[in-house]
């Protein structure tokens, strides 16, 4: 059979089997597992582009803006790279280009997959009309959706209290910096988290004035404290300035000498001065216009949806997957949540690892984890051993002029299976699936010690970390 690939349509489409609301990647994913089964399938996408938050304003933006900033900056100093920019020899123009391209054929790549799948695609506005009905209002017209299941999937976007006059110019969420046209030469970064962390280390790479604020007494404090301090020892060490348990109770832009100027006022009293405030604390559900209480669904304050342990919501009929449901709001956990939600709805067994996802923060340098950290272990009475290895005793970190990288792995001493693997530095995201792989497998440390890793590699970490910690033991 085959199915026809629409946009925008003026008229009733009915009958699905499975409705998506919104196309970013967990959406995407729900909606191509639905197909593969050999269901009916919609997908209602706001935006005139697919792809979603993910693609647009948040994951592969903000990937392909450190990926630019890396390979432009190679490895000069931090007051180099600013004597660069001031000169124009490099401009956030040039930067920001190389994200467009990325984004347009990451974009063709979701139309294909969808359009290959059989999927109809349907742009506008999604508003619940009732059980099983959906009404789209679209650019020009409005056309009406019935169908048995939903997938709602619609993401979020930036907070914006109220006290923050947010102006897309100076005082700006992570949504404004795509469209920045300057550099600035000075800039606070609220909120320490991964968001805020990821961009003032890349704004703190290109030379500018990185001041970094959260109320937190560290940055990204959910990592492994070893990791995390090697995190903000290089931060401190690339010119940022911390201000850890500290809050932000005012923001006031000044105008002087036809320039502007952001006044930050944190309740210990200290004022920061800046060209430009980047605001990233917190992010909001898109569930706003949804009319959920015509489904009997409710969000919470910050726009979220409760699911249970198969991603369904309060209405049967109605699940969600994704950022909107709040933690661990990856792309990579997304993706995993819409397929096994489209498989609950048609009864299709889906082997459950969630216990086992990984994180990724693309900060400079990136790091990665998974499995228990050590704080969480002592925290549950679990006994462990720890292994090290720094990227400076592996030959391949000494190619890549990597000092700061470091593998770490935490074992029972009991029955050495691996409990835990963190990692900061290059290539921490990829590295960290031969760990994962691992604990999937309940393996031993002992595995890292017999197996052969290619010569040079960073992979060779994992077998000089277990030594370290087996070494430990007698």
């Amino acid at each position: 059979m085959t199915r026809q690939f629409v946009k925008d349509q003026g008229e009733d489409v009915s009958d699905f089997e499975l409705c998506v609301i919104g196309s970013g990647p967990g959406g995407q994913k729900a909606a191509i597992q639905a197909a593969k089964l050999g269901r009916k399938v919609c997908v209602v996408e706001r935006m005139e582009q697919v792809g979603g938050v993910a693609l647009h304003t948040g994951t592969i933006p903000s990937k392909a803006l450190r990926e630019a900033i890396i390979q432009a900056t190679g490895g000069q100093d931090h007051l180099t790279i600013r004597g660069d920019v001031k000169s124009g020899r490099l401009s956030i123009g040039e930067l920001l280009s190389s994200c467009q391209r990325i984004i347009a054929t990451e974009m063709e790549i979701v139309r294909t997959q969808l359009r290959r799948n059989g999927i109809t695609l349907v742009n506008g506005e999604a508003v619940f009309a009732g059980a099983g009905t959906l009404r789209v209002k679209g650019v020009h017209e409005d056309s009406t959706i019935t169908a048995d299941k939903f997938v709602v999937a619609v993401g979020t976007e930036p907070a914006r209290p109220d006290f923050i006059p947010f102006d897309e110019q100076c005082i700006l969420t992570s949504d404004d910096l795509l469209h920045l046209e300057k550099l600035p030469e000075t800039l606070v970064v609220v909120g320490s988290g991964v968001i805020g962390t990821e961009f003032a280390s890349m704004f703190s790479r290109l030379g500018v004035r990185v001041t970094l604020v959260d109320r937190a007494d560290r940055v990204l404090c959910f990592l492994d404290a070893q990791i995390g301090e090697a995190l903000q020892y290089h931060l401190r060490s690339r010119g940022m300035t911390l201000r850890l348990k500290e809050e932000v109770v005012e923001v006031v832009r000044h105008e002087t000498n036809q320039k502007a100027r952001v006044e930050t006022r944190l309740k210990s009293g200290k004022v920061l001065r800046s060209d430009a405030l980047l605001y990233c604390l917190g992010r909001q559900g898109t569930t706003g216009g949804l009319n959920l209480a015509e489904v009997g669904l409710t969000a919470d304050r910050r726009g979220r949806l409760v699911v249970d342990e198969n991603f369904c919501t309060g209405n049967p009929d109605i699940y969600a997957v994704g950022d909107v449901i709040g933690f661990p709001a990856l792309a990579s956990t997304s993706m995993n949540q819409g397929r096994m939600a489209a498989c609950h709805i048609f009864g299709r067994k889906f082997e459950d690892r969630r216990r086992l996802f990984p994180f990724g923060i693309y900060s400079i340098p990136e790091i990665s984890m998974v499995g228990d950290n050590e704080e969480e272990l002592t925290e549950k009475g679990i006994p462990y051993e720890t292994g090290v290895a720094g990227y400076r005793e592996i030959a391949r970190g000494k190619l890549l002029g990597d000092e700061v990288g470091m593998l770490k792995i935490l074992f029972s001493p009991g029955t050495r299976r691996v409990l835990g693997v963190h990692i900061i530095g290059t290539g921490a995201t990829e590295l960290i699936h031969i760990g994962q792989a691992v604990i999937a497998l309940d393996g031993k440390v002992d595995y890292f010690v017999e197996s052969a890793f290619n010569y040079p590699t960073l992979a060779e970490c994992y077998r000089v970390a277990a030594l370290n910690g087996i070494n430990k033991l007698s």
